[in-house]
């Protein structure tokens, strides 16, 4: 049969790979076991030939790399489930990192990201998603590459300089609200932003392979430090799941999936989701198992993922909850609401007193009908239940077959050096524009010149005849002279005749 042993209960249960991409979850409180859970589910896909790609938050999937050591309590478990062939091995796993430490590098393009993922990202209000919007249209008609921070920070520039012009065209931009974009993405590089964006971008194909002898290669994404922005965790998820939607064909009803897709600490995903945006993760989940694509999210409790998505997660493994709190009532109540009822079984009671490395499973079955839910004891995985050393990890890297592809930077011509080519063509040299304010102040001096030669001479004179200035100072000399003349003679006449003058 084309399925995965998953564990025993009364009867061994099996996950039937023609419905493995009709999506499932896994839950349980911390230290139940959803690790190993997932291990296990992972290396069966891969031994498949299913590719995965999983998130791996706290950094102790990685031993999905290295062969477990066999141990009596493994070998007792694998016996009483009735694993017939188990022995441990590795896996072929490629590791991925958005800051290239601890793997390939992961990157998109500002373009591929797109103004509403970025935005969130960004952490921005309508308003300012709005403006994003305008960006990216002003980009895509002039016909600039948005492919890295860089190049989205020359556009803001841009539009920042030609504010009031590409307003009237393209709606009102406030100084204030682009100011805060700005910020935001200085924000976003500091917080490791810069390398996820740029190229080599990508491509998805590089997540769909298997190795020589058949097996599906395991893609581990190291998010220990992504996690720590949890804005840029989920939007580079959804963006994947999108990707993925937009690209791949219709495939239809496989025997087998083409990629299973993991998301730990699925909660964050959905933190903070807008409405809108939510209703998209909706419609990817809705549609995306018709390419071949299924999704398993890994979460604390079931309601931690929306009511719309978890109707659609037909593969339950349910690891135990502790009923402490009101939340954890209502959690535990949610999860048995969840499965198909057993009568042997009252499940409100059971999830609480699960061991670890026990849960509560339901598969779907023929049809695409869910089995009765089932306590059962996982089976173990085969790969080493820990982490990888450094030195293995830089040894896996080493031997990665596309390493050569991803590891290496390129940044070719984009919005950033063409607006710089652009400023630069349109100031003048440094000597061209001394000469041209040179040659400006000559020509504007000319005139005046000119000018204030002609006042000059029409007040001064020059040597051939007199000026204003020099007729009116004699005019006025004669006069005053005049005057002062004839007070003198009065004065003097008055004096011999004995006579004085009053005015």
């Amino acid at each position: 049969m084309n399925t995965l042993l998953l564990g025993k209960g009364e009867q061994q249960v099996h996950l039937n790979l023609k419905y493995a991409n009709r999506h499932g979850l896994i839950a349980g409180a911390t230290g139940t076991g959803k690790t190993v859970s997932l291990m296990s589910l992972a290396e069966g896909f891969s031994r498949q030939g299913v590719p995965v790609f999983i998130t791996d938050i706290k950094g102790d999937i990685s031993g999905l790399a290295m062969a477990g050591t066999p141990n009596d309590k493994l070998l007792q478990r694998a016996a009483q489930i009735g694993i017939e062939d188990y022995q441990t091995e590795a896996n072929p796993v490629v590791f991925w990192d958005l800051a290239g430490i601890q793997g390939h590098p992961l990157r998109t393009t500002v373009s591929e990201m797109g103004p509403t993922l970025l935005g969130r990202i960004l952490e921005l209000n309508d308003t300012q998603s709005g403006i994003l919007d305008i960006v990216f249209q002003l980009a895509d008609d002039q016909g600039l590459l948005l492919l890295d921070l860089d190049d989205l920070r020359a556009m803001l520039t841009l539009v920042a300089d030609e504010r009031k012009e590409i307003s009237a065209k393209y709606g009102l931009i406030s100084a204030q609200s682009l100011a805060a974009i700005q910020r935001a993405v200085l924000g976003l590089e500091r917080d490791g932003g810069k390398d996820f964006f740029g190229e080599p971008a990508l491509q998805l194909e590089d997540l769909m392979r298997t190795n020589l002898q058949g097996r599906g290669i395991i893609n581990l994404l190291a998010a220990n430090k992504l996690i720590l922005t949890p804005r840029l965790y989920s939007s580079f998820l959804l963006w994947l799941l999108s990707e993925l939607f937009e690209n791949l064909p219709e495939v239809g009803d496989l025997d087998k999936p083409k990629l299973i897709f993991f998301i730990d600490e699925a909660h964050l995903l959905f933190e903070g989701c807008p409405p809108s945006l939510l209703k998209r993760v909706e419609q990817i989940m809705r549609l995306i198992r018709s390419k071949g694509v299924g999704v398993y999210f890994c979460s604390q409790f079931p309601d931690d993922v929306p009511n719309e998505i978890l109707g659609q997660l037909g593969n339950r493994i349910q690891h135990a909850l502790r009923a402490y709190t009101p939340r954890d009532q209502k959690a535990v109540k949610t999860a048995a609401e969840t499965f198909v009822p057993n009568p042997k079984l009252v499940v409100t009671d059971v999830i609480s007193q699960l061991a670890v490395g026990e849960a509560l499973v339901s598969m779907l079955a023929d049809k695409g009908v869910p089995t009765m839910v089932e306590r059962a004891l996982i089976a173990p995985p085969r790969c080493r239940m820990g982490p990888a050393l450094l030195d293995e990890l830089q040894q896996i890297r080493a031997q990665s077959p596309i390493g050569g592809k991803y590891d290496r930077l390129i940044n070719r011509e984009s919005a950033y050096e063409l607006l710089h080519n652009r400023r630069s063509d349109s100031e003048p040299a440094p000597s061209t524009a001394s000469e041209s304010r040179s040659s400006e102040n000559t020509d504007q001096a000319s005139p005046k010149t000119e000018e204030q030669g002609w006042f000059s001479e029409l007040i001064f004179g020059n040597k051939r005849r007199q000026g204003l200035a020099e007729t009116l100072a004699k005019q006025t000399a004669r006069t005053v002279g005049n005057q002062l003349g004839k007070q003198i003679l009065r004065g003097l006449l008055g004096g011999i005749l004995g006579k004085s003058t009053r005015r």
